[in-house]
């Protein structure tokens, strides 16, 4: 198997190509501590577990990124197809983009920081 049929069959087994949405979630360092990041960031894997494991809802993926540039107020997050970026993140605010937009597909409009809709 080449490195390319590896990378496919990766992808394949990860679901990609069936998704509703896809989260990039930034732990920091910059807009908000580690420890700050590391908490969010399980917050968002023990929430795609739920979302995904349930058949009236969407499929989430969810990726971690060291840096989406934005460095303030923080952790802060995009979410696509969307485009809806996100900052602010505590875990309460956190769990409301979750239960809303993730979940139901409805922005949650006062943490909006942006927004960049692909075609």
């Amino acid at each position: 198997m080449t490195d390319l049929e590896a990378a496919r069959a990766a992808a394949e087994k990860r679901g990609i190509g069936h998704y509703d949405r896809h989260i990039f979630l930034c732990i920091g360092p910059d807009c908000c501590t580690p420890e700050e990041g590391d908490r969010a960031w399980g917050q968002l894997k023990k929430a795609a577990a739920r979302l995904n494991g349930s058949p009236d809802r969407g499929r989430l993926y969810r990726t971690k990124v060291g840096c989406l540039r934005i460095c303030e107020s923080g952790p802060t997050a995009v979410v696509y197809p969307e485009g809806t970026w996100y900052g602010c993140l505590s875990p309460e605010n956190l769990e409301r983009v979750i239960n809303e937009h993730l979940a139901n597909g409805q922005e949650v409009q006062d943490l909006v920081i942006g927004r960049n809709p692909l075609p």
